[in-house]
């Protein structure tokens, strides 16, 4: 977090305004603040009060990285630091910047985005953001504070398959706490790995099925919390990669099974006279009969059901066109 931006050179608005690129922070103690670059700049990032762009905390080397911006071509570049920079979940060396990138550095998140403000000093933009935020949390406002600082945002800034994704590759440990307006969902992570998941209120969702949820909320903030050294029952031990590509997986085969599937807010009931001989189900297809019986509706099912919404859906169709359940709908 930018305890001291150098301000910038008497040219730096008119060639900030021709370049019309910034650097916005969407995590820490600035999120919100925006450092504009200029044709010809170069901003060294680190922990060295001697820098341009100064992040006082333990992630961040004295000398961590350089961004630059010639000929229109804006760079980032690694300068052999402890903890690595990361571009979109990667970690790179050196590597060109485009609109729309986002860069880990510490527990910092930067974006290059169109500048918003033309003429806006870059030093004043921060500060003000910093204090704004600070005073929320009711905090001093210090330059020097070792505190460690927590990484927040919005998720509609940073989605949270993407902000995974960085995790991940970073390999950050700690309980990503993720915020809607009605719900709370957890992440227990231990250098990159995701161990445990659950949404608050609905226990009976597995870890990959609440992650699955969490994936789906598009609106909400986030916040990485000290690790959570617990032991959870039920715990996993998988890497982000993993966790996002069945995610990925369940969402293209649902996809192809949607149209056959009851709606989530329809109820499922035995279909009677029953004809279908039960002694033909195997117990996967008994088990999600008596759950789909036992729920309120077929939302529920998929929350209560052991097997993975994929394969739940699967068996629900096959129950439906032999002749075991129907579809009750709300009206």
């Amino acid at each position: 977090m930018p305890d001291r931006i150098n301000s910038p050179n008497k040219n730096s608005n008119r060639a900030s305004s021709r370049s019309g690129l910034a650097l916005r922070f969407i995590s820490g103690k600035y999120q919100g603040g925006e450092y504009p670059l200029d044709e010809g700049q170069q901003v060294v990032v680190g922990r060295s009060s001697e820098l341009d762009m100064v992040l006082v905390e333990e992630m961040v080397s004295r000398r961590h990285a350089l961004i630059s911006f010639r000929d229109g071509v804006v760079a980032i570049e690694d300068l052999g630091s402890t903890n690595g920079t990361f571009v979109n979940g990667e970690k790179v060396t050196k590597t060109s910047l485009r609109e729309g990138d986002r860069i880990l550095i510490g527990t910092n998140i930067l974006k290059v985005v169109r500048l918003s403000t033309p003429n806006a000093d870059s030093r004043r933009n921060l500060e003000v953001m910093a204090k704004r935020r600070v005073t929320a949390r009711q905090r001093p406002l210090s330059s020097s504070s070792e505190e460690a600082p927590r990484m927040t945002g919005d998720l509609e800034e940073i989605p949270l398959a993407d902000l995974l994704q960085l995790f991940g590759s970073s390999r950050k440990s700690g309980v990503l706490v993720i915020r809607t307006d009605s719900r709370v969902g957890r992440l227990f992570l231990d250098e990159g790995r995701l161990h445990f998941a659950m949404v608050e209120g609905q226990p009976e969702l597995k870890p990959f099925k609440a992650v699955y949820r969490m994936l789906e909320w598009k609106q909400g903030v986030f916040e990485l919390e000290p690790p959570d050294t617990r032991k959870m029952e039920g715990a996993v031990d998988l890497s982000v990669q993993e966790v996002l590509m069945e995610a990925i997986r369940q969402q293209d085969e649902f996809s192809t099974v949607r149209a056959h599937f009851p709606p989530l807010d329809a109820r499922l009931s035995l279909k009677t006279p029953l004809v279908a001989p039960l002694h033909q189900l195997d117990s996967r297809h008994l088990e999600i009969l008596q759950t789909a019986l036992n729920c309120p509706s077929v939302q529920a099912l998929l929350e209560r059901s052991n097997e993975s919404d994929i394969d739940t859906a699967r068996i629900v169709i096959e129950l439906l066109e032999s002749g075991y359940i129907q579809t009750v709908t709300k009206g």
